[in-house]
């Protein structure tokens, strides 16, 4: 990894970082999902998974630590990498087909934080089935944010590549 590449992977976990904080007050409705998907399709898998590792401690100094820390850092790990073998397809997925993939992620989030949560808390179909309603908010967030970021950020990262 490059000087230039960390610099990237750390402005973009601050603003991660931010931008999580900044819509905490809406549950399960941030950025992040969706950036470490771009970030992977377009750098790598390995950059997307030092982001959401990164932002994900950063962000959860301010919001909040526990063992749930680790579940996210290892969800939205998995997300990037199945998102990273996806790398330089960006352009030749349609449009759609991306905006439905993200708002599957959320679910898939869901899904997976309910599975390494439920020992801790028991039930894992009660404790999944009661946090469906945030895992929609999460997919619908994902699919709105997608409209909104996907050009501006691969317009910042086909630039940088180009460099």
């Amino acid at each position: 990894m490059t000087t230039r590449r960390i610099t990237m992977i750390a402005a973009l976990a601050a603003l991660l970082t931010v931008a999580r904080v900044y819509f905490s007050f809406i549950p399960n409705v941030q950025p992040n999902t969706v950036v470490f998907i771009l970030v992977a399709m377009a750098l790598g898998p390995h950059y997307g998974v030092v982001l959401a590792i990164l932002s994900t401690f950063v962000s959860n100094m301010i919001l909040g630590s526990g063992p749930w820390t680790l579940f996210q850092m290892i969800t939205w790990s998995i997300i990037a990498l199945i998102s990273g073998g996806l790398k330089g397809l960006h352009k030749k997925i349609p449009f759609y087909i991306m905006a439905l993939y993200v708002g599957v992620t959320g679910l898939f989030y869901g899904f997976v934080m309910s599975l390494l949560s439920a020992p801790m808390y028991g039930n894992f179909w009660g404790y999944y089935l009661a946090g469906l309603p945030f895992d929609i908010s999460h997919a619908v967030g994902n699919i709105v944010f997608y409209l909104v970021l996907y050009k501006p950020i691969f317009a910042v990262l086909d630039r940088y590549l180009k460099k």
